[in-house]
């Protein structure tokens, strides 16, 4: 063995001593408790991929349950991701789809339900993903299930001139908000673009023409169709109205509606009428006969129809209470039809059939009033 010593200077008072021995074990580690902690360590796998029951899953007033299970027991899953998507393509998702996945996060249970939908397409697809405290799992095939809601909108171009006509809302302009559309049409076609000497060179094909059913309601029929017929099955909707509506009226009509025709003053309509010219009233119309309904005026009504039994019911929309029914037997397909005057409304689609009006209409079905007891 070599030793060396160095003495430094006397004001540092220190001596520093180099020694190398044959084994260097102070130059050695000691890792076996490291070791000992990481062959503790117990890593958390993948999560199984979920499996959503179909069978299980419920659509039923405007909400959807979707339930899903797990292959086995995993008390490591901290919660689930469930993804939702409208489409209007029945079986499993396209590549390109029309609408975003929707997410829903942080779910403990093995199901989950989203209320107050509205469903404007025919279909909503889902699929659920299990994750623990480190990671998550792949989702679970994707299922589809049908909506089974009636969605339409406003015929705006065959609505009554004064009728401002906006989505779902309309309004009644006394100016005749309709009015200036038709002025601004008549410009364009007496431009040079659109003279005599100019159509006479293009192809019938192409050749311009007025919209077809501008002048579809005239006189005092402040009258709006919807642009989709009923003609098999049960659909509801809901109409919100402004109650100092001098007139409003809500119900359903014939194609063969005429242009001079007030709703429930033909064969053609039936509808309950508010009027709060003079005196305030609300009735049932149809054939040109009205009933008096002794009950309060509702914000909104709601409106149900079974084709195949010949049924029209309005509901008070938020109570749910019967307010009239009519029973007759449909030969042509109907159309929700709507009047206002000097007020508006809005409606809502994408509803589904309301599980206490089912249920109501089944208890109601021998005891309803019908049209012929209109007087």
């Amino acid at each position: 063995m070599v030793s060396l010593s160095v003495t430094m200077a006397p004001a540092f008072r220190l001596s520093l001593k180099a020694k190398a021995s044959d084994n260097m074990s102070h130059l050695m580690v000691d890792f076996s408790q490291e070791r000992g902690m990481l062959q503790g360590l117990k890593f958390l796998p993948v999560p199984a991929t979920p499996e959503i029951q179909v069978s299980e899953c419920q659509v039923c007033d405007n909400t959807v349950t979707v339930i899903w299970t797990l292959p086995e027991p995993d008390s490591k899953i901290d919660h689930y991701i469930l993804e939702h998507r409208r489409t209007n393509h029945e079986g499993p998702p396209r590549i390109r789809e029309d609408y975003p996945w929707m997410v829903v996060e942080g779910i403990r249970e093995l199901e989950h339900t989203l209320t107050g939908l509205r469903f404007d397409t025919r279909y909503i697809t889902f699929r659920v993903k299990a994750c623990n405290k480190a990671v998550a799992g792949e989702f679970s095939e994707p299922i589809t299930l049908e909506t089974h809601a009636f969605t339409f909108k406003l015929d705006s171009a065959s609505s009554h001139q004064n009728l401002k006509v906006e989505d779902l809302s309309v309004e009644w302009d006394s100016s005749g908000g309709k009015i200036q559309d038709i002025r601004k049409e008549k410009n364009r076609t007496n431009s040079p673009m659109h003279s005599p000497a100019r159509s006479a060179l293009m192809s019938p094909k192409r050749a311009p023409t007025a919209r077809p059913g501008r002048d579809r309601f005239t006189a005092e029929s402040y009258t709006v169709l919807a642009d989709t017929v009923i003609d098999a099955g049960q659909q509801y909707w809901e109409v919100k109205f402004d109650k100092e509506s001098k007139a409003f009226a809500v119900g359903v009509a014939l194609r063969s509606l005429g242009r001079f025709d007030q709703l429930g003053k033909s064969g053609a309509s039936w509808c309950i009428h508010l009027n709060n010219w003079l005196q305030q009233s609300l009735t049932a119309k149809h054939n040109n006969k009205a009933r008096t309904l002794d009950c309060p005026i509702p914000g909104s009504i709601g409106v149900y129809v079974n084709y195949e039994e010949g049924v029209l019911s309005f509901y008070n929309a938020k109570t749910r209470q019967l307010m009239h029914t009519f029973k007759t037997k449909f030969q042509q397909p109907v159309i929700p039809a709507f009047m206002v005057w000097n007020g508006s409304f809005s409606v809502v689609t994408g509803l589904q059939v309301p599980s206490i009006v089912q249920s109501g209409q089944r208890k109601n079905s021998n005891t309803s009033s019908s049209n012929a007891s209109l007087t």
